[in-house]
């Protein structure tokens, strides 16, 4: 693994413009950065990245089988009450996940890092599976890349087949808060890829749902079957439509049993499964005794998004921390495990599932220790 200058195309915009990537920048400042590149080997990938992420999928559904029907770990994870059956039908339903997308902390040395499970929510889909494959292709096309050069990503082809397992040709409503240009994007590209499966699709926002009676309608009266949405668990479950007997009749993507792995108290949970597993940090909710044994390590609240309200410490010091408005429900402390430094950068590896098998993988870094929604999207290949 190493990070290395890469050439940007001179007609990126118009490229981007081609595929429809409409934020490559956010607030001015660049998110989607091409003037460099990491660069992995196929073993990287296959025994350390890949490996991973397949035995912690596994992992996963393990753990929430368990915890499923666990009140007192629903309690402990701060799941509203009248949430609890909804969360146990679905999952005895079997009701079917899409995607999600572990964060890994890794250097090419040791064994991945699990830092976080993003396994609701997570975004930066569509430049992973689609912007940085067309830079792929033009970089060899354009002799900046070898020919063998090569990619971890099947990420497309994944979601269109996934897409057709789920929804079966039926149609599917897909919603969001479309002020935000990013949800917008990534859910027109899942959007996309559901209508490529065969299913009808309409794009919403989160207001645009109404209830009729015991169903959910959008604002043309049609009924919301099924519901793609790029809106966190517990958002819905505070909201009042949340405690409708619609949230029964509606199937969701991703489904209800997915509010448990969202929460950072599920990594206490994977660690209390599974101590000393070779991709999983020593994690304890704060209020546990055995947190104290840390002495290094990151303080996350249970609910969060985009890194807020993380701080790092070692013993008294702080070495770094981002602002936000979560924290409420509880924080975990989970070991430190600091980002690899490549010339003063911070990459942290987003491992994609499909249908929760390994699909691909996006890099993000920062100037700073804490991945935020301002780090930068980079490109990466496969190089042996």
């Amino acid at each position: 693994m190493r990070r290395e200058p890469s050439p940007p195309r001179p007609d990126f915009a118009e490229e981007a413009r081609k595929i429809g990537f409409q934020y490559a920048q956010a607030d001015g400042e660049p998110y989607w950065d091409e003037s460099a590149r990491y660069v992995f080997s196929m073993r990287e990938i296959e025994e350390d990245i890949e490996t991973a992420t397949a035995d912690l999928s596994a992992l996963c559904e393990d753990v929430v089988a368990r915890l499923v029907r666990d009140e007192q770990a629903l309690e402990r994870l701060r799941v509203p009450r009248h949430a609890w059956s909804l969360i146990a039908e679905s999952h005895a339903r079997r009701d079917a996940s899409l995607y999600g997308r572990f964060d890994f902390s890794y250097d090419g040395e040791g064994p991945p890092k699990l830092l976080e499970y993003n396994a609701d929510t997570p975004t930066s889909l569509f430049e992973s599976a689609v912007v940085q494959w067309f830079w792929l292709e033009q970089m060899i096309a354009r002799g900046h890349l070898p020919k063998g050069a090569d990619q971890f990503n099947s990420l497309h082809d994944r979601l269109i087949a996934r897409w057709r397992e789920i929804a079966g040709g039926a149609p599917v409503h897909f919603a969001c808060m479309t002020q935000s240009v990013e949800d917008r994007g990534n859910v027109a590209y899942l959007a996309d890829c559901a209508a490529q499966a065969g299913s009808w699709t309409a794009r919403i926002d989160m207001r645009d749902i109404g209830l009729s009676g015991e169903i959910f309608v959008d604002r043309s009266g049609r009924r919301v079957e099924r519901l793609f949405k790029l809106y966190p668990w517990e958002w819905i479950f505070a909201d009042a439509f949340g405690k409708s007997a619609a949230m029964g009749a509606t199937r969701f993507v991703e489904p209800p049993w997915k509010a448990i792995p969202s929460s950072k108290g599920f990594l206490a949970y994977l660690w209390e499964a599974a101590p000393g597993h070779p991709n999983l940090l020593p994690c304890f909710f704060k209020d546990d005794a055995r947190a104290s044994s840390l002495t290094r390590y990151a303080r996350k609240p249970l609910y969060s998004r985009e890194g807020a309200n993380v701080a790092l410490f070692d013993g008294e010091t702080r070495l770094a921390h981002t602002d936000g408005g979560y924290g409420a429900e509880g924080f975990v402390l989970q070991q430190l495990c600091l980002l690899p430094n490549f010339g003063g950068r911070y990459p942290v590896l987003g491992c994609w599932l499909v249908g929760g098998a390994p699909a691909g993988m996006g890099v993000r870094e920062d100037v700073s220790l804490v991945t935020t929604d301002r780090s930068r999207f980079l490109p990466h290949v496969i190089i042996d």
